[in-house]
């Protein structure tokens, strides 16, 4: 299978497919031909000596210093190799690799003045494989993500290091080995290659790609723990949702009561109890915000995802050529969204780490055994799940502290507003990570409980996923370290959310 690109059209479930899929790219004539006519602006302005920003002149502050015109190249590659100032881990090889697709997609619009040479780099790294070691810290989200940028750059240009067969080596060292080429920078290349947001923009699709899934994941764990407690499904009713007309609601409602159809374990209002308390009966509220906030968050991902967001941009409007110095680079629409992102997944979590401790606690589990142990006071079976669960939890709350609220002024105040957009995104993943931790605690409690109640009487489909889970997580019949048993359901739950939304729901 191919990924076909032509910098209007990407969407996040394209790059689902293509990272479960191990897809090729491709780049589509048009594309190509956009990349051809905007290159040809760059060379008439310099062969007609123009004063054009980043091309002609100097960077930030010095964007008033004219350079000699046999300098313009070597412009290029200070720019990448002063700007390379990237510290701390390296993004994960898919968000690496994500942010080659669309910083090639970018280009591909025809506004960035980039040659053939370049995308086709682009090509041959993302085909083959070959992904930049990009350290995660140092972006302030404009002028773009200036310093992860430049280390993808610099592996284009065979200085660097990449991740190649699944090892960390110098990327001219991959390159001799592939009897391929470094590439050699041209007139506002570099530039081409570092102004823009796809740091942020790469780790919040995947951070979207993984939120959405426990979006869905959620649901059929807290179906396991619904049944548990004999939870009442009326309040599932679908009258309900309609009342408040919000469509998430509705749905998460919809597939709630799909998941139950058939169990003898949920009961009706008034069977046991009239009411059950919120994280049972607002789990449509819940969750549906949750769904609101993935869903906004998607819109504002694919428009950055097609956009050209360089500077300068180039614009052929037939009998004459702008070349226009803008802010298209600015990250404050992504990294509001990204921060937006993290509220949604905090409190997937925070619902699901109190549905977990009516499981545990004897006082609100209608009878079930305290913390589930197999035998009570020399067993303490699922006590401290609730704790690790309840820590995660706590830390989620420090990092939801938007980052987009601060800015620091850079480049002597020229870049007096900046978005740290990219703050969000490794913010987020980090709260994702730990969300799914605790989702996973309570899979591993609500696996546990529903044994109580006899999982002969589980829903159909529940009682597919009780046998699905069992291969990775054993029943708790002495205490052993549980470590283990939520790092493996917290696997599963990542590795399932890039293969079919089917597999979700």
């Amino acid at each position: 299978m191919t990924l076909q690109l032509n910098g209007e059209t990407l969407t996040i479930n394209d790059i689902k497919q293509f990272l479960n899929r191990e897809d090729k790219v491709e780049v589509t004539e048009d594309a190509f031909e956009r990349v051809k006519k905007s290159r040809q602006t760059v060379e008439d302005i310099i062969e007609n000596k123009e004063t054009i920003y980043g091309i002609t002149t100097g960077f930030g502050l010095f964007s008033d210093v004219r350079i000699d015109e046999g300098e313009y190249n070597q412009l290029q590659v200070n720019l990448i190799r002063s700007h390379a100032c990237g510290m701390g881990k390296p993004f994960s090889e898919e968000v690496a690799l994500v942010m080659m697709v669309l910083r090639l997609n970018t280009l591909l619009k025809g506004h960035s003045g980039a040659t053939v040479d370049l995308v086709e780099q682009l090509l041959y790294y993302i085909n083959e494989r070959i992904i930049p070691v990009i350290p995660q810290q140092g972006s302030l989200g404009a002028s773009g993500d200036l310093a992860p940028l430049s280390h993808l750059a610099l592996a284009l240009i065979g200085e660097g290091n990449v991740f190649y067969k699944g090892e960390e080596v110098d990327s001219r060292y991959v390159l001799n080995q592939l009897n391929h080429k470094a590439l050699e920078l041209q007139a506002k290349e570099g530039l081409a290659l570092i102004n823009g947001t796809q740091a942020m923009t790469a780790q919040g699709v995947i951070n979207y790609i993984e939120a959405e899934a426990l979006g869905y994941q959620a649901e059929w764990i807290a179906s396991l723990t619904h049944q548990a407690l004999n939870g009442i499904t009326d309040a599932y009713n679908d009258k309900v949702h309609k009342a408040r007309n919000f469509q998430e609601q509705i749905d998460v409602a919809a597939r709630m009561l799909d998941w139950l159809e058939g169990s003898e374990l949920t009961t009706t209002q008034g069977e046991i109890r009239v009411q059950d308390a919120y994280t049972l009966r607002c789990i449509p509220q819940i969750h549906g915000a949750s769904f609101q906030v993935f869903n906004y968050v998607k819109e504002k991902l694919e428009f950055e995802m097609n956009a050209a967001n360089d500077n300068p941009l180039i614009f052929d409007e037939g009998d004459e050529t702008l070349v226009i110095s803008g802010g298209n680079f600015h990250g404050q629409p992504i990294a509001f969204a990204l921060d937006f992102l993290k509220l949604g997944v905090s409190e997937l979590a925070n619902v699901s780490e109190r549905r977990l401790e009516r499981l545990v606690n004897p006082q609100l589990n209608n009878g079930l055994p305290a913390f589930l142990s197999p035998q009570p006071g020399l067993q303490s079976g699922a006590m401290i799940m609730q704790y690790a669960a309840a820590s995660l939890v706590s830390e989620n709350k420090t990092l939801a502290h938007p980052a987009s609220v601060d800015s620091i002024p850079s480049s002597a105040n020229q870049e007096d507003h900046v978005s740290m957009g990219t703050i969000a995104s490794r913010h987020g993943y980090q709260m994702i990570e730990n969300a799914r931790r605790v989702l996973a605690i309570e899979t591993i409690i609500a696996l546990q409980a529903v044994e109580y109640k006899d999982i002969d009487k589980l829903s159909p489909k529940t009682y597919e996923k009780y046998q699905e889970l069992r291969h990775i997580v054993p029943s708790i019949t002495e205490d052993r370290q549980f470590h283990k048993d939520i790092e493996a359901v917290s696997q599963y739950l990542r590795d399932v959310a890039y293969m079919d939304e089917i597999s979700l729901t």
